[in-house]
């Protein structure tokens, strides 16, 4: 599955650097700009960007005449990013087309969660269909998995034994809920067969393999 694309836009480029490297690691393909001239710019030459993380104060043309531009061709979802908490700004903004005002400084997972919730509210995800978490994109429609924007190939138990894992993400498994959720009740199969796979697929997801923890006389634990 080819990753989502965000373009943030912000004149300073530690800010951009900081909410690019939370993107990048839930699994999404980032687009810089440093104005707003150069916003419009990589927008019109990527229209099929998911959304668009957008500061206000910004030189060349500002964040209100970047929205403006776009609203007239796309209804791109728009997330503001403001050194004020202003109820003025914000009317502005949603009279603009803006869908969500994030107020400097803020906390970078709590712009990751809102990012996913207006993803999964525009339709461009779906929650039940995609998960994300440390840099990996499982899409159980498309039956695909992408580890930091590269695809790794899982046969048909090992992309189930990951979904039932980041389905039950930071919860403890026995390797009995494991067999009967992964291999169905009527499995009457010995307890290593998940040893085996869960080995395999470490093995596939390179360095992420370290997200799936063992739990020593019980079973497993995925934690991003």
């Amino acid at each position: 599955m080819e990753s989502l694309k965000i373009l943030v836009v912000d004149d300073e480029l530690r800010m951009r650097k900081l909410v690019r490297d939370f993107l990048v690691k839930e699994g999404y393909k980032v687009f810089e700009a440093e104005d707003g001239e150069q916003a419009v710019d990589v927008f019109y030459e990527n229209q099929d960007i998911s959304l668009i993380i957008l500061d206000v104060m910004m030189p060349k043309m500002d964040g209100w005449d970047v929205c403006r531009e776009i609203r007239e061709y796309s209804k791109v979802p728009i997330i503001m990013l403001t050194a004020r908490d202003s109820e003025k700004d914000e009317l502005k903004g949603f009279e603009l087309g803006v869908d969500e005002f994030i107020a400097k400084p803020f906390s970078p997972k709590i712009l990751m969660a809102r990012v996913q919730a207006i993803l999964r509210r525009t339709g461009t995800v779906s929650g039940d269909d995609i998960l994300q978490g440390g840099g990996i994109t499982l899409d159980k429609n498309a039956h695909s998995v992408d580890i930091d924007g590269e695809s790794i190939d899982l046969s048909f138990k090992e992309f189930e034994l990951l979904t039932y894992f980041m389905e039950n993400s930071g919860i403890a498994l026995s390797r009995e809920k494991i067999l009967n959720a992964v291999w169905n009740y009527d499995y009457f199969g010995d307890a290593r067969t998940i040893d085996t796979h869960v080995k395999k697929l470490r093995n596939k997801m390179g360095e992420k393999g370290s997200c799936i923890k063992t739990i020593w006389g019980m079973g497993y634990k995925f934690e991003a």
